[in-house]
């Protein structure tokens, strides 16, 4: 069906339009209004109905815009000085040809925030003709007369594209890439390559980018959620995941104070969720910034891990000493077994508001656990869902629907 743009603009009081009938012609694959309401200058209006907005016909071609949004981000990013930091941190074009890596990074940023899923995508935004008016300016906006010659002149000939072109963004994603590091990947085995310097360098931008963000609105404790995220795709190169179909999983260590990701790295498909934890923990404990007291790790069975409960546990980070933990244990025969032998008395109800068409209650029991861990007491703390519509006649273990586990350090 064949849109017809509008421009939305607010009722203003007082305004003088001669009031007609306002009705729809369907012409077979196109919907549009018979107008017949004029604005005071002489434009045609939809009557206002019972919100305060108006619809009005914008008479002009070209200038128009989809993606009215992106602009405020563009505006976020001059605030942050986001273009400098890529351009300092990444450096993957240090050369006086071509696209910038502070164009590039940010097309690539725009692109996601539009909803783009491949680099094709991009050119749904080249197309966008009011959106490349505004990101053209938004490119020389506060340089110089001569950065500006300088931006000029890093193309042979009359630049033409305001985004770079799909096979551009390709050739500029290839150098992240390290060959070097595939030569080490052996097969069927999961295998994390080491970041290449622009890699590494996008890292410490992002860095920055978060410290920046503290700064301006700074937070005293940092609760860190490690997950991985499955990110299907259909590429050749790309490994199953535990989903049998094509996967990416990127470990992801998320700020839940600030809404930031402090941290992102690439993995394959068929590398699990619970491998490798502990390096990443403590690289993102690092890129932390200033301010922060206090951190604690979240996390679903996967950081279940020994190594990475130890160093939270004993107070191994220098800077941030014992960190407290709550993660997920594996749902597993032999618990369930042991779940079913305690006693009903030893449930305790966990307090929680319940709804006239409430199903479910919850009860919780702790055992607390030695696991190798000096000076602290850990705490396994099983949930057990209980039906209110359950048969009386059956056991209360039977009733369980679900048992999830957690665990913290800390006395009972």
């Amino acid at each position: 069906m064949q849109m017809i743009a509008h421009n939305v603009s607010t009722l203003i009081a007082g305004q003088k339009k001669r009031k007609t009938s306002l009705f729809l012609i369907n012409q077979e694959d196109r919907i549009s209004f018979a107008k017949r309401i004029y604005h005071q200058r002489g434009e045609v209006i939809m009557s206002q109905g019972i919100l305060p907005f108006q619809y009005e016909v914008e008479k002009k071609g070209g200038g128009l815009t989809g993606l009215a949004g992106l602009p405020a981000y563009l505006e976020f990013a001059q605030a942050m000085g986001l273009k400098e930091i890529i351009s300092e941190r990444v450096q993957a074009r240090p050369g006086g040809q071509g696209w910038t890596d502070e164009q590039m990074v940010m097309s690539l940023a725009l692109l996601n925030l539009a909803g783009g899923d491949c680099v094709e995508d991009v050119e749904s935004l080249e197309g966008d003709e009011g959106f490349c008016r505004v990101l053209r300016e938004v490119e020389v906006w506060g340089l110089t007369g001569s950065e500006r010659r300088a931006l000029k002149r890093r193309w042979r000939k009359d630049r033409v594209r305001t985004m770079p072109s799909p096979t551009a963004v390709r050739e500029y994603l290839e150098l992240f890439h390290d060959a070097e590091q595939e030569r080490l990947r052996a097969p069927h085995t999961a295998f994390i390559p080491s970041a290449k310097r622009p890699l590494a360098g996008l890292v410490l931008a992002n860095a920055e980018f978060v410290a920046g963000v503290q700064r301006r609105a700074p937070e005293k404790t940092a609760t860190l959620d490690m997950d991985a995220t499955i990110v299907e795709t259909h590429k050749k190169e790309a490994l199953c995941c535990y989903k049998n179909h094509k996967a990416y999983q990127p470990l992801n260590i998320y700020w839940s104070e600030q809404g930031l990701v402090v941290l992102s790295e690439f993995r394959d498909g068929n590398v699990p969720a619970n491998f490798d934890l502990l390096r990443p923990f403590q690289r993102a404990l690092e890129l932390v910034p200033a301010g922060v007291k206090k951190v604690y790790l979240r996390s679903d069975a996967a950081g279940y891990q020994g190594d990475l409960l130890k160093y939270c546990a004993e107070a191994k980070s220098k800077r941030f000493g014992a960190i407290e933990f709550a993660v997920g244990v594996d749902v597993t025969a032999e618990f369930k077994r042991a779940v079913r032998e305690v006693a009903e008395t030893d449930w305790r109800p966990l307090p929680r508001r319940l709804g006239p068409g409430a199903k479910s209650m919850r009860r919780f029991v702790m055992f607390p656990v030695w696991w190798g861990i000096r000076s602290t007491v850990l705490c396994i703390v099983i949930w057990r869902f209980v039906s209110l519509w359950s048969n009386r006649g059956l056991p209360a273990w039977m009733n369980s629907s679900v048992f999830l586990f957690r665990l913290w350090t800390g006395a009972l």
